[in-house]
């Protein structure tokens, strides 16, 4: 029985992967679902290693690599993630396997038939290292930077008709009840048929910023940025957002990083 844990913060996203792992035909037992950094590191911390983990890149609380920063993890990795085709040399470079969602059950298969391989080959249990991934990150970074084209403008559609938005007039982008949303900076609301994960891929990381889940801000919509309960940020915009805006203390210093720090 191999034992899986999975690590993804879209509920649907791991209740797909569960029913494919059901349907490819091995003795796989899924231990759980974590959703955070912070609760994948607690979940390791707290229970024997699994003899898998299926890691989405793209955290609610930042870039699932912190978790190897924080905690040693010597079970092999599938990473599940929605980087283009160029990106993921970085991953075919460094020797790890991927899958690239929406997760087909055919590449699902292949993936753990790779690793059943590799595990005979080297005679035993793979292991994971810290400074591996950090050089993985690097090397995915600079992958996309390089070849993922990116925006100036935005289509939206309003009832009957289209609207063009200019990447200059976007104070920020937010997500409300799974739906992507761009409001200008004189305070007016459109809706777009993106995920935040393709928004954030479309954007210059110099100019804009992954506050949390719901929001990627523009440098230019920051009124103020405060320290707040247990090493987070609290991040006022411009215009006013309805709700508040936090940023985990695990990307809080690249926040302060991106601000100039």
């Amino acid at each position: 029985m191999m034992k899986v844990l999975i690590v993804e913060d879209e509920k649907h996203n791991a209740g797909k992967l569960k029913r494919k792992l059901q349907l490819v035909g091995r003795d796989i037992e899924v231990l759980d679902v974590t959703e955070t950094i912070e609760e994948t590191v607690n979940w390791l911390k707290n229970h024997q290693e699994p003899d898998l983990i299926f890691l989405d890149i793209e955290l609610s609380d930042g870039q699932s690599f912190e978790i190897f920063k924080r905690i040693r993890v010597d079970c092999p990795i599938i990473f599940t993630t929605a980087y283009d085709e160029y990106a993921l040399k970085a991953f075919e470079l460094n020797s790890i396997d991927y899958l690239l969602k929406p997760i087909k059950e055919e590449e699902l298969s292949k993936a753990l038939a790779k690793l059943e391989n590799l595990k005979k080959s080297l005679g035993g249990k793979l292991q994971s290292h810290g400074a591996f991934f950090e050089k993985l990150l690097e090397d995915l970074k600079s992958s996309i930077a390089v070849h993922q084209p990116k925006r100036d403008r935005f289509l939206s559609k309003m009832g009957q008709r289209l609207v063009s938005v200019d990447l200059k007039d976007i104070a920020y982008f937010f997500s409300r009840n799974k739906i992507s949303h761009i409001r200008t900076k004189d305070g007016k609301d459109y809706v777009l048929d993106y995920t935040m994960d393709d928004i954030q891929q479309m954007l210059e990381s110099t100019r804009f910023f992954r506050l949390n889940r719901q929001v990627i801000a523009s440098i230019e919509s920051i009124d103020k940025t405060n320290f707040y309960f247990n090493n987070k940020l609290k991040i006022s915009l411009i215009p006013v957002f309805e709700e508040e805006v936090l940023v985990s203390r695990e990307r809080a210093a690249e926040y302060k990083k991106w601000m100039g720090e």
